[in-house]
C-alpha cells in the first residue's frame, strides 16, 4: 500500500496499487511474469478471489494479459502507459487532498521541497 492510499480503501484496491507500484519500480518489466493469484493472496493474507479482482483490473487496462495454463505476463508498454495513468490519478484524486493538508496545516511548500527525506 502506497502512503497516498486510504486504510479504509477495498482491499483489492490496496492490491492494485503494490502491483503498480511494483511495475513502476522496474521489479516486474514487459513480458515478466506476476505471481500467481495464490502466491499473491498468501503473501498478503488476502482472499484469492480479491487478488483475482486485482489482477482483472489490470488486465481490463491493457497491462497484462493472461496465458492460459501459464499465468499473467506485463505487456510491452504497460510501464510507460501505467506511469501515465497514475500520474492523472495522483494529479486529480490525491494532490488535491495534499494540497488543501498543506494549507491547512500551514506549511511553506518550498519548506517542504526542501527537507530532505529520511
Amino acid at each position: 500500500m502506497t502512503a497516498l492510499e486510504h486504510e479504509d480503501s477495498p482491499v483489492y484496491l490496496k492490491l492494485r496499487a503494490s502491483i503498480a507500484a511494483a511495475i513502476l519500480r522496474g521489479q516486474f518489466r514487459a513480458g515478466d511474469q506476476l505471481p500467481s493469484v495464490r502466491a499473491l493472496a498468501a503473501e498478503h493474507g488476502a482472499n484469492p478471489l480479491t487478488v483475482a479482482k486485482a489482477y482483472q483490473s489490470f488486465q481490463d487496462d491493457g497491462y497484462v494479459e493472461v496465458r492460459r495454463g501459464v499465468g499473467m505476463f506485463v505487456l510491452p508498454g504497460a510501464v510507460e502507459r501505467l506511469r501515465v495513468a497514475e500520474r492523472e490519478r495522483f494529479l486529480t484524486g490525491y494532490w488535491p487532498r495534499v494540497k488543501d493538508h498543506i494549507s491547512l496545516l500551514g506549511l511553506d511548500v518550498n519548506e517542504l521541497l526542501g527537507r530532505e527525506l529520511a
